[in-house]
């Protein structure tokens, strides 16, 4: 697998009191597969990973492997404790994943090196290519050029799934990154991928994909092949969504929206809240042109 395309993160469907709605996901990822999409994606910060057992991320990825039939499934294998990351990669593999996300979830705050030792163990344990996924947001780890270089040199790890940049543009990112690297490198944050992809990045890792594959997928295809005109058409049909997005935080946007599509009713786990009814209209609003 080479992670290059449109990737579509799925939130996971759980009840209240956080059992897993295997039905649901099973309904979420047949809307996802087709064409438009390269590779899906569970267990990520959308798939609420730190919130569920082990016994539960086994369960996400069979049930979306099962699901996805020939489009690969890249399962997030993020934990706190390097032995745990371990067996979550060994499980992962079993689950029939095509690619493993590793991001350097932590308590405390992590040195460079504890990171390279933590992602150079779950590489001896498995064979399956592994994305690294720097999220400083939620993690508090920044990926440094040297860092990303030495894990690249790792047999295993193929891709980087990056934020976009803040003290750099996006195009001189990517000719940093690939003068010193062979990492295949893509971008989340929705609202700004547009012009990665125009950039020349090779991936969009797409929240929004997971819910409209549709919209996004074209949005790829048009900035994939250069034609700036319809990438920035498209992205602004996407516009509303991306402001609450930003305002609110995708995941509580992404619970409510697939509410509002009537694909699932759930919560995510407290004491995470989907967004507030009093932003319904305007979200509904957001969302009616792209399905």
């Amino acid at each position: 697998m080479n992670a290059v395309g449109l990737n579509a993160f799925l939130p996971t469907p759980v009840t209240d009191d956080g059992a897993l709605l295997h039905s649901h996901l099973e309904t979420m990822v047949d809307r996802v597969v087709g064409p438009d999409i390269q590779s899906i994606s569970v267990l990520g910060s959308i798939g609420i990973a730190p919130y569920l057992s082990r016994r539960q991320r086994r369960e996400v990825v069979e049930t979306a492997v099962a699901a996805a039939g020939s489009t690969p499934v890249v399962a997030g294998i993020g934990a706190l404790r390097t032995d745990d990351a371990c067996r979550l990669a060994e499980d992962a593999a079993r689950g029939g994943a095509s690619m493993l996300l590793l991001t350097p979830v932590s308590y405390l705050p992590l040195a460079s090196g504890e990171v390279y030792a933590h992602f150079k163990a779950v590489a001896r344990v498995t064979d399956l290519p592994i994305c690294i996924y720097s999220n400083p947001a939620t993690t508090g780890f920044t990926f440094g050029l040297p860092l990303l270089a030495q894990l690249a040199d790792l047999p295993t790890v193929r891709a980087a799934k990056l934020p976009l940049p803040t003290d750099t543009s996006i195009a001189d990112e990517l000719a940093t990154l690939r003068g010193s690297t062979d990492l295949v490198v893509g971008y989340s944050g929705d609202w700004g991928c547009a012009e990665a992809l125009l950039q020349g990045a090779d991936c969009w890792h797409s929240v929004a994909a997971g819910l409209f594959p549709r919209v996004a997928g074209a949005l790829t295809a048009a900035a994939r092949a250069g034609n700036r005109q319809e990438a920035e058409r498209l992205n602004n049909i996407l516009a509303p969504l991306w402001s609450l997005f930003r305002k609110h935080g995708s995941i509580r946007v992404i619970y409510a929206a697939a509410a509002l599509l009537g694909q699932y009713d759930a919560h995510p786990p407290l004491p995470l809240r989907r967004l507030d009814r009093v932003y319904w209209p305007e979200l509904f609003s957001a969302i009616a042109p792209l399905s």
